[in-house]
């Protein structure tokens, strides 16, 4: 549960603000995305390999 403190007299546009910050930061809205459509664990693994190589790419540019 998030829990937002409010202080005295603060305005409530400045507390939903807090509250959606700290709701992204926990990634509940991206989960529930990811588990609507299932991808095969080898889609996955390759994924994660074209990213791994696009990284490497970069930090061999930047040297």
């Amino acid at each position: 549960m998030i829990v937002v403190p409010i202080k005295e007299g603060e305005n409530i546009e400045k507390a939903l603000k807090k509250f959606k910050r700290k709701f992204e930061k926990t990634g509940v809205v991206k989960e529930l995305r990811k588990r609507q459509a299932f991808e095969k664990p080898s889609v996955t693994r390759r994924e994660e390999i074209k990213h791994a190589v696009y990284v490497k790419k970069i930090q061999i540019s930047e040297e």
